[in-house]
Protein backbone atom coordinates (compact mmCIF):
# COMPACT_ATOMS: atom_id res chain seq x y z
CA UNK A 1 0.00 0.00 0.00
CA UNK A 2 1.50 3.00 -0.64
CA UNK A 3 1.01 5.64 1.59
CA UNK A 4 3.44 8.74 0.48
CA UNK A 5 0.67 10.42 -1.23
CA UNK A 6 -1.72 9.80 1.45
CA UNK A 7 0.46 11.46 4.38
CA UNK A 8 0.46 15.07 3.05
CA UNK A 9 -4.13 14.28 3.89
CA UNK A 10 -5.54 15.64 6.63
CA UNK A 11 -8.39 13.84 7.55
CA UNK A 12 -11.46 15.89 8.81
CA UNK A 13 -13.32 13.55 12.10
CA UNK A 14 -14.47 13.50 15.74
CA UNK A 15 -13.48 11.34 18.17
CA UNK A 16 -15.67 9.84 21.21
CA UNK A 17 -15.30 7.65 24.27
CA UNK A 18 -12.07 5.96 24.92
CA UNK A 19 -10.24 2.38 25.14
CA UNK A 20 -9.28 0.59 21.63
CA UNK A 21 -9.64 2.73 18.11
CA UNK A 22 -12.34 2.09 16.19
CA UNK A 23 -12.46 3.96 12.39
CA UNK A 24 -15.63 4.38 10.96
CA UNK A 25 -15.76 4.75 7.16
CA UNK A 26 -18.63 6.29 5.14
CA UNK A 27 -18.94 5.50 1.60
CA UNK A 28 -19.07 7.80 -1.74
CA UNK A 29 -20.52 11.05 -1.42
CA UNK A 30 -21.47 10.45 2.44
CA UNK A 31 -19.67 11.97 5.34
CA UNK A 32 -18.99 11.33 8.74
CA UNK A 33 -22.61 11.99 9.55
CA UNK A 34 -23.32 8.44 8.53
CA UNK A 35 -22.41 7.50 11.56
CA UNK A 36 -24.43 10.19 13.87
CA UNK A 37 -27.01 7.11 14.91
CA UNK A 38 -24.85 4.25 16.14
CA UNK A 39 -21.45 6.40 17.38
CA UNK A 40 -22.77 7.39 21.04
CA UNK A 41 -23.23 3.27 21.49
CA UNK A 42 -19.65 2.43 20.17
CA UNK A 43 -18.35 4.84 22.12
CA UNK A 44 -19.22 3.15 25.23
CA UNK A 45 -16.53 0.43 24.63
CA UNK A 46 -14.11 2.22 22.28
CA UNK A 47 -12.35 5.13 21.59
CA UNK A 48 -14.08 6.22 18.25
CA UNK A 49 -12.67 7.89 14.83
CA UNK A 50 -15.72 8.93 12.44
CA UNK A 51 -13.56 10.46 9.32
CA UNK A 52 -13.97 12.03 6.27
CA UNK A 53 -12.70 10.36 3.67
CA UNK A 54 -9.83 12.01 1.08
CA UNK A 55 -12.59 14.05 -1.38
CA UNK A 56 -15.79 13.86 0.81
CA UNK A 57 -17.11 15.92 3.58
CA UNK A 58 -14.24 18.08 4.98
CA UNK A 59 -11.11 16.19 4.02
CA UNK A 60 -9.34 17.45 1.14
CA UNK A 61 -9.31 15.27 -2.33
CA UNK A 62 -5.60 12.67 -2.52
CA UNK A 63 -3.16 13.80 -5.12
CA UNK A 64 -3.23 10.51 -6.83
CA UNK A 65 -5.86 8.12 -7.99
CA UNK A 66 -8.21 7.53 -4.80
CA UNK A 67 -8.82 3.91 -5.11
CA UNK A 68 -10.07 1.81 -2.33
CA UNK A 69 -6.33 0.99 -1.33
CA UNK A 70 -5.27 4.43 -1.62
CA UNK A 71 -8.03 5.28 0.51
CA UNK A 72 -6.73 2.70 2.98
CA UNK A 73 -2.97 4.19 3.08
CA UNK A 74 -4.88 7.60 3.46
CA UNK A 75 -6.33 6.08 6.43
CA UNK A 76 -3.40 4.49 8.03
CA UNK A 77 -1.38 7.10 7.31
CA UNK A 78 -3.79 9.30 9.64
CA UNK A 79 -4.38 6.93 12.37
CA UNK A 80 -0.12 6.12 12.73
CA UNK A 81 1.07 2.47 13.24
CA UNK A 82 -0.73 0.86 16.02
CA UNK A 83 -3.61 -1.68 14.37
CA UNK A 84 -7.12 -0.36 15.05
CA UNK A 85 -10.60 -1.47 14.90
CA UNK A 86 -12.26 -0.13 11.76
CA UNK A 87 -16.10 -0.56 10.33
CA UNK A 88 -17.37 0.77 6.66
CA UNK A 89 -19.86 0.85 4.31
CA UNK A 90 -20.02 0.54 0.80
CA UNK A 91 -16.69 2.06 -0.22
CA UNK A 92 -15.80 2.23 2.90
CA UNK A 93 -16.58 -1.35 3.45
CA UNK A 94 -13.96 -1.75 0.62
CA UNK A 95 -11.29 0.66 2.05
CA UNK A 96 -11.89 -1.24 5.63
CA UNK A 97 -11.11 -5.30 3.61
CA UNK A 98 -7.74 -3.03 2.36
CA UNK A 99 -6.95 -1.94 6.01
CA UNK A 100 -7.57 -5.77 6.72
CA UNK A 101 -5.21 -7.00 4.13
CA UNK A 102 -2.40 -4.72 4.68
CA UNK A 103 -2.12 -5.38 8.33
CA UNK A 104 -3.20 -2.07 9.54
CA UNK A 105 -6.91 -3.56 11.02
CA UNK A 106 -7.23 -5.25 14.56
CA UNK A 107 -10.70 -6.38 13.36
CA UNK A 108 -12.88 -5.19 10.06
CA UNK A 109 -16.54 -5.13 9.83
CA UNK A 110 -18.18 -4.44 6.69
CA UNK A 111 -21.59 -3.09 6.12
CA UNK A 112 -22.71 -3.72 2.04
CA UNK A 113 -19.06 -3.42 0.81
CA UNK A 114 -17.82 -2.44 -2.40
CA UNK A 115 -16.16 -5.14 -4.40
CA UNK A 116 -18.58 -8.39 -5.15
CA UNK A 117 -20.83 -6.79 -8.02
CA UNK A 118 -20.10 -8.56 -11.62
CA UNK A 119 -22.21 -7.83 -14.72
CA UNK A 120 -25.20 -5.35 -14.81
CA UNK A 121 -24.59 -5.44 -10.82
CA UNK A 122 -21.31 -2.64 -11.90
CA UNK A 123 -23.73 -1.89 -14.42
CA UNK A 124 -26.66 -0.72 -12.10
CA UNK A 125 -24.26 0.47 -9.28
CA UNK A 126 -22.76 2.87 -11.86
CA UNK A 127 -25.89 4.07 -12.90
CA UNK A 128 -27.90 4.76 -9.73
CA UNK A 129 -24.72 6.41 -8.23
CA UNK A 130 -24.76 8.92 -11.04
CA UNK A 131 -28.30 9.28 -10.97
CA UNK A 132 -28.43 9.72 -7.33
CA UNK A 133 -25.86 12.27 -7.36
CA UNK A 134 -27.38 14.22 -10.36
CA UNK A 135 -31.00 14.23 -8.22
CA UNK A 136 -28.74 15.55 -5.13
CA UNK A 137 -27.70 18.55 -6.75
CA UNK A 138 -30.91 19.59 -8.34
CA UNK A 139 -33.35 18.61 -5.52
CA UNK A 140 -35.21 21.76 -3.87
CA UNK A 141 -34.00 22.01 -0.34
CA UNK A 142 -37.13 23.24 0.87
CA UNK A 143 -39.12 20.31 -0.79
CA UNK A 144 -37.83 18.42 2.14
CA UNK A 145 -40.37 19.02 4.74
CA UNK A 146 -42.66 17.16 2.87
CA UNK A 147 -42.44 13.16 4.63
CA UNK A 148 -43.37 11.24 1.16
CA UNK A 149 -40.40 13.47 -0.85
CA UNK A 150 -37.86 12.48 1.94
CA UNK A 151 -39.17 8.72 1.63
CA UNK A 152 -39.16 9.18 -2.32
CA UNK A 153 -35.02 11.05 -2.23
CA UNK A 154 -34.11 7.73 0.54
CA UNK A 155 -35.47 4.91 -0.75
CA UNK A 156 -32.62 2.87 -2.61
CA UNK A 157 -30.38 3.80 0.09
CA UNK A 158 -32.44 3.59 3.37
CA UNK A 159 -35.50 1.61 4.43
CA UNK A 160 -36.53 4.66 6.79
CA UNK A 161 -36.60 8.44 5.12
CA UNK A 162 -34.50 10.41 7.12
CA UNK A 163 -35.63 13.84 8.86
CA UNK A 164 -35.07 16.63 6.55
CA UNK A 165 -32.00 18.40 8.53
CA UNK A 166 -30.40 15.57 8.66
CA UNK A 167 -31.40 14.83 4.82
CA UNK A 168 -30.39 18.42 3.68
CA UNK A 169 -26.89 17.45 4.80
CA UNK A 170 -26.68 14.11 3.63
CA UNK A 171 -27.75 15.46 -0.29
CA UNK A 172 -25.19 18.46 0.13
CA UNK A 173 -22.39 16.23 1.41
CA UNK A 174 -23.19 13.54 -1.95
CA UNK A 175 -23.80 16.83 -4.27
CA UNK A 176 -20.76 19.56 -3.52
CA UNK A 177 -18.19 16.70 -2.66
CA UNK A 178 -14.79 17.42 -4.79
CA UNK A 179 -13.67 13.61 -4.93
CA UNK A 180 -16.95 12.23 -6.54
CA UNK A 181 -15.62 12.50 -10.40
CA UNK A 182 -12.00 10.66 -9.57
CA UNK A 183 -13.49 8.18 -6.86
CA UNK A 184 -16.88 6.85 -8.53
CA UNK A 185 -14.86 4.56 -11.19
CA UNK A 186 -12.73 3.32 -8.82
CA UNK A 187 -15.67 2.37 -6.21
CA UNK A 188 -17.18 0.96 -9.65
CA UNK A 189 -14.29 -1.18 -11.13
CA UNK A 190 -13.13 -2.70 -7.58
CA UNK A 191 -12.78 -6.37 -7.07
CA UNK A 192 -12.08 -7.33 -3.83
CA UNK A 193 -9.11 -9.98 -3.62
CA UNK A 194 -6.92 -11.39 -1.17
CA UNK A 195 -6.89 -12.29 2.94
CA UNK A 196 -7.06 -9.86 5.27
CA UNK A 197 -4.91 -10.98 8.62
CA UNK A 198 -7.46 -9.82 11.34
CA UNK A 199 -11.32 -11.39 12.17
CA UNK A 200 -13.39 -9.99 9.77
CA UNK A 201 -17.39 -9.39 9.79
CA UNK A 202 -19.66 -9.16 6.85
CA UNK A 203 -22.93 -7.47 7.26
CA UNK A 204 -25.52 -7.09 4.17
CA UNK A 205 -28.78 -5.39 4.57
CA UNK A 206 -31.35 -7.83 2.96
CA UNK A 207 -33.32 -4.47 1.69
CA UNK A 208 -29.97 -3.26 -0.33
CA UNK A 209 -30.99 -1.79 -3.68
CA UNK A 210 -27.80 -0.43 -4.58
CA UNK A 211 -25.37 -3.45 -3.89
CA UNK A 212 -28.20 -6.55 -3.83
CA UNK A 213 -28.10 -8.71 -1.08
CA UNK A 214 -26.99 -11.33 -3.45
CA UNK A 215 -23.35 -10.32 -3.20
CA UNK A 216 -23.72 -10.98 0.19
CA UNK A 217 -22.84 -14.88 -1.54
CA UNK A 218 -19.93 -13.71 -3.10
CA UNK A 219 -18.61 -12.15 -0.28
CA UNK A 220 -19.59 -15.58 1.60
CA UNK A 221 -17.10 -17.70 -0.86
CA UNK A 222 -14.16 -14.94 -0.99
CA UNK A 223 -14.13 -14.79 2.77
CA UNK A 224 -14.89 -18.38 3.97
CA UNK A 225 -13.25 -17.58 7.43
CA UNK A 226 -15.46 -14.29 8.09
CA UNK A 227 -18.44 -14.03 9.83
CA UNK A 228 -21.65 -13.22 7.58
CA UNK A 229 -24.33 -11.53 8.79
CA UNK A 230 -28.07 -9.98 7.27
CA UNK A 231 -28.92 -7.06 8.95
CA UNK A 232 -33.00 -7.64 8.89
CA UNK A 233 -34.98 -4.76 7.86
CA UNK A 234 -32.07 -2.76 6.76
CA UNK A 235 -30.89 -0.83 3.09
CA UNK A 236 -27.97 -0.06 1.60
CA UNK A 237 -26.79 2.81 4.54
CA UNK A 238 -28.36 0.42 7.75
CA UNK A 239 -27.20 2.97 10.26
CA UNK A 240 -30.20 5.05 10.14
CA UNK A 241 -32.74 1.81 9.88
CA UNK A 242 -31.72 0.20 12.45
CA UNK A 243 -28.61 1.40 15.06
CA UNK A 244 -29.07 -0.75 17.20
CA UNK A 245 -28.53 -3.67 14.79
CA UNK A 246 -25.20 -2.24 13.03
CA UNK A 247 -24.23 -1.10 16.53
CA UNK A 248 -24.09 -5.28 18.09
CA UNK A 249 -22.64 -6.24 14.38
CA UNK A 250 -19.54 -4.16 14.48
CA UNK A 251 -19.16 -4.47 18.36
CA UNK A 252 -19.52 -8.42 18.36
CA UNK A 253 -16.75 -8.56 15.58
CA UNK A 254 -14.60 -5.93 17.33
CA UNK A 255 -14.50 -8.18 20.10
CA UNK A 256 -17.41 -9.63 21.49
CA UNK A 257 -19.12 -6.78 23.05
CA UNK A 258 -22.66 -6.11 23.32
CA UNK A 259 -24.41 -2.45 22.93
CA UNK A 260 -26.58 -4.23 26.30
Amino acid sequence: MDNVQSRAVRLNHVRRGSGEPLVLIHGIGDSLRLWDPVIGMLARSFEVVALDLPGFGRSRTLSGTPTPAALAGAVEAFMGSEPFHVAGNSLGGGVALELGKAGAARSVCALSPIGFARGLDRAWLDVSLRATRAAAARIPRRSLSAAAVRRLVTLQSSRRSLPAENLQGTLDDLALAPGWDATLPETVAYDFSGHPTCPVTVAWGDRDYLLPPWQARRARAALPGAQHVTLTGCGHRPTGDDPDQVAEAILWGAGGRSVA
